[in-house]
């Protein structure tokens, strides 16, 4: 997709559902949001309604319903809403959002391992990469 919707925080509870499970009627979104989400039945449905305007969920007709289906992807979501972020809280400082945030968060020794795994394997594709050009 060309421009990522911008999904406010209550639609992005909408997608996760629908994501996971697909398609779903409105009343099924509606059992599956998450415990404490009190909304109402026609509060679920303008938010739906709005993501269908913003072309993030599709729809088909199943007899008196609308089944609900994701247009985009989760993992495209995500990957736009960070961006966002980090454009606009950082400035676009990949570095120094990852220092802010490994300085604020406390982390396990095997999240700590999957990050030193992670940033060798970029760093070994960045280093391939740049002796090609």
């Amino acid at each position: 997709m060309d421009k990522m919707p911008k999904i406010s925080e209550s639609e992005w509870e909408i997608m996760k559902v629908v994501w996971r499970e697909h398609p779903l009627t409105a009343e099924q979104i509606v059992q599956h949001l998450p415990q404490g989400t009190d909304w109402s039945d026609q509060t679920v449905r303008t938010f739906i309604n709005r993501l269908m305007k913003k072309k993030a969920l599709g729809y088909q007709k199943s007899g008196r319903s609308y089944l609900y289906y994701p247009l985009i992807s989760e993992k495209e979501c995500v990957r736009a809403e960070s961006r966002s972020f980090l454009n606009r809280v950082f400035n676009g400082a990949a570095g120094l959002m990852m220092t802010n945030f490994l300085e604020e968060t406390q982390l396990s020794d095997q999240e700590i391992e999957r990050l030193q795994q992670i940033l060798l394997e970029k760093q070994k594709k960045d280093s391939k990469d740049s002796s090609r050009s």
